[in-house]
């Protein structure tokens, strides 16, 4: 049975900074904090080690030359759907896969270098994949957010 992880104000404080600035060290963060590096760090082990909190580097899609973004929605048929997901999901282009309640399946956001790569994404690739029924490609336009807090817990104070 997992124990329950209780995030107190300290640890709140942290998560702000980190999301502030991925790149700021203990030092830097316990100096704005008024705490020292060692207690910096072993609250950031702690969260680590509950599984509460991880720290990654999120790249831009368009400067690595992505500029165009699906978003996909897939509906299977004939095969398990959970068995479709994961072979989707291991196609390059793929950035996320899941898992979906509603009219369709599984909802996948793509990344394309551009236009030219669609047409064999699109029919190439993907007609490969056995299960799929349909598939209903939306192309995104403009990105109002993307925030890469994976869970947000300022609430659970």
């Amino acid at each position: 049975m997992s124990q329950v992880f209780n995030f107190d104000a300290t640890d709140h404080a942290i998560i702000r900074e980190l999301r502030a600035n991925g790149r700021a060290n203990n030092q830097q963060i316990a100096e704005k904090l008024g705490l020292t590096a060692t207690t910096v760090s072993t609250r950031i082990r702690r969260m680590e080690d509950a599984n509460q909190l991880r720290v990654v580097a999120v790249s831009d899609f368009s400067a690595h030359g992505f500029n165009v973004l699906l978003r996909i929605s897939v509906s299977v048929d004939g095969r398990p759907a959970s068995d479709v997901a994961h072979e989707l999901a291991a196609l390059p282009e793929v950035v996320a896969a899941h898992m979906v309640t509603g009219g369709y399946d599984i909802d996948m956001l793509v990344a394309l270098h551009d236009f030219d790569d669609l047409s064999e994404f699109l029919l190439d690739k993907l007609s490969g994949v056995h299960g799929i029924r349909t598939l209903t490609p939306a192309i995104v336009v403009d990105i109002i957010k993307y925030q890469f807090d994976v869970a947000p817990i300022e609430g659970r104070a």
